[in-house]
């Protein structure tokens, strides 16, 4: 006797839920189970997604109507590697996928890195968005000058909120805590630093658009490191030439620093070699770059002997997230920070593929890996001959281990009193910070 396939998707951020969505429509027997560590749903949506891009969120509406699935049901508040392990999750499910995504970030490794106020960009993130994990962070903006290390969509977003009025970001989901202390910043420059030149920024058109248009900040380069931009455009691949444009347009129009309130410095070609402070950081020694290789789009950097220091009293480093392997039954590339399919067990979103691209990226990836999960089912695959208890299982066993799990209705307990909260003081939302409070508010 054939049972209905179980199957567990960890992670209930964009990849996990694209994933579902997927099986779903192809397979009208699969019953999904989306867990996530913590007590509400949504992952990178809710905590990577700049507060002030609430059009980026809309994906939610989807999410929340696959999360209504008859055939699907969230559990929050449980951490695999913590409170359930791996092989129980294969015990109690025909096939379980991997999407908790990318918690942890890359490092320089150089000295200096660990003064107080140089802080990881995933960290100032998860600060201002309301992951209950870094809300313990005090970062102190009691200077004019900050250094992004990183040219990434993620150091574009930090350096837009440190820049912006708070005037606009108080309409935003950005947290009250996170508002009082930007209220109080005294940020005028912020310095994004790349090690190679302008064509091999990591950051969309779309990001650097909303920068160059920022009210009273002004974007400008070192005219010396636009030289030769414009008649290389035309032989940059075609994604690349309207951003590559844009840069050439700013950098003319903006030659010298011009009279306004707040400057966003892009600088290219450098390597951070030193964070300099005894115990709050002071400034940034770099290496002074060129490149080498006559493929425009595969150059490399090297560096020239030369060497320059940027004061700054805050550094922001944004050179990419990494995962990590939660629990030891994951199969995992410690090199790539990637974990590995087996046969029963899929992995999608940044775990699968590394931290790139953005949510429609990780949108047409899971889409594959649904897909792919949906035909296993149907080839027989994946072994759906004996039946498998699911969740009836792993809800049993993290009660009698006294974890307190939420579902989706839970998750709408809390929605509901964050949007009133929101709506006394002009905002979306005001989100619940805290672990403790959510189960509070659902107990």
């Amino acid at each position: 006797m054939v049972s209905l396939p179980k199957i567990a998707v960890i992670g209930s951020g964009p990849a996990g839920f694209y994933v579902t969505q997927q099986i779903l429509k192809r397979s009208k027997e699969a019953r999904v189970d989306v867990y996530d560590r913590l007590p509400v749903p949504f992952g990178l949506v809710r905590y990577g997604v700049a507060p002030d891009h609430q059009d980026v969120k809309n994906c939610i509406n989807q999410f929340t109507k696959t999360a209504k699935n008859q055939n699907v049901r969230f559990i929050g508040n449980v951490q695999l590697g913590r409170d359930i392990s791996l092989e129980q999750m294969k015990d109690a499910y025909h096939s379980v996928v991997l999407a908790y995504g990318a918690d942890s970030d890359k490092t320089f490794g150089i000295p200096g890195e660990s003064l107080k106020n140089v802080i990881s960009a995933r960290t100032f993130v998860g600060w201002y968005n309301g992951l209950p994990e870094d809300q313990s962070l005090v970062p102190d903006l009691n200077c004019e000058d900050v250094v992004v290390l990183g040219q990434g969509n993620v150091a574009i977003d930090v350096s837009r909120v440190l820049l912006k009025s708070i005037d606009v970001l108080k309409t935003s989901d950005i947290t009250e805590n996170a508002l009082e202390v930007l209220s109080k910043s005294r940020v005028k420059r912020v310095h994004l630093v790349g090690r190679r030149g302008p064509n091999h920024g990591m950051f969309t058109i779309k990001e650097f658009r909303e920068m160059v248009n920022l009210p009273n900040v002004t974007t400008i380069f070192r005219p010396e490191q636009l030289e030769g931009l414009e008649t290389a455009i035309p032989s940059l691949k075609r994604q690349r030439v309207r951003l590559m444009q844009l840069i050439a347009d700013t950098g003319r129009k903006n030659l010298t620093t011009v009279e306004c309130d707040k400057l966003f410095k892009v600088l290219f070609l450098r390597s951070p070699l030193e964070i300099l402070g005894t115990d709050h950081v002071s400034g940034v020694k770099f290496s002074v770059n060129k490149l080498e290789g006559n493929d425009i789009e595969s150059q490399h950097a090297v560096p020239t002997g030369e060497n320059e220091t940027i004061d700054c009293g805050m550094v922001l480093r944004s050179i990419g997230y990494r995962s990590r392997q939660v629990d030891t039954s994951v199969p995992f590339d410690t090199k790539k920070c990637v974990a590995l399919q087996q046969p029963g067990l899929y992995c999608a979103g940044w775990l699968a593929n590394g931290p790139t691209g953005v949510i429609l990226t990780t949108m047409a990836e899971s889409f594959l890996v649904g897909e792919k999960i949906a035909k296993d089912i149907d080839e027989k695959i994946i072994d759906t001959s004996q039946s498998k208890p699911g969740s009836e299982f792993i809800l049993k066993y993290l009660h009698e281990k006294g974890v307190q799990t939420t579902d989706f209705s839970d998750w709408e307990k809390i929605d509901a009193v964050e949007r009133d909260r929101g709506s006394k003081i002009g905002k979306p939302r005001e989100k619940v910070t805290s672990v403790r409070e959510m189960l509070e508010i659902v107990s």
